[in-house]
């Protein structure tokens, strides 16, 4: 199953930023919502933002609405998580992963069972 590529993740102290970004590593289907993820060991896959191609409407987690922004590159076919006043809380790895919907309600959903085509995630580690 094609798969997205993740980067841009990284070491960095507490309060400072990162941006991740996701290429479409061979998706071929017409994609109306993309999500960005986050899991630590033990614990379940969490969502943390999501983007709904259509019309660019962007849905966040109540635990970084504020501090990050998910954008689009159509040219490019890349999506980004901007990442802002990173808290150690935030330390997980980082997945992107397509929706598969066409609707913008289970898009803002984000519940990891409405997403495919995960990419093999990239680190981001917090430090106070």
């Amino acid at each position: 199953q094609a798969q997205m590529v993740e980067s841009g993740g990284g070491s960095v102290q507490a309060g400072a930023s990162l941006r991740l970004s996701c290429i479409n590593g061979g998706h071929q289907f017409r994609i109306f919502c993309m999500g960005w993820f986050r899991q630590v060991p033990g614990k379940e896959r969490e969502g943390v933002a999501s983007i709904y191609i259509r019309n660019g409407d962007t849905y966040y987690s109540d635990s970084v609405k504020g501090r990050f922004a998910v954008s689009r590159d159509a040219a490019n076919d890349t999506v980004y998580l901007q990442m802002n006043n990173l808290e150690p809380d935030d330390t997980a790895m980082y997945y992107c992963a397509v929706g598969r919907t066409l609707t913008a309600s289970v898009c803002s959903g984000l519940r990891t069972s409405d997403f495919i085509s995960w990419g093999q995630g990239t680190q981001v580690t917090v430090s106070s």
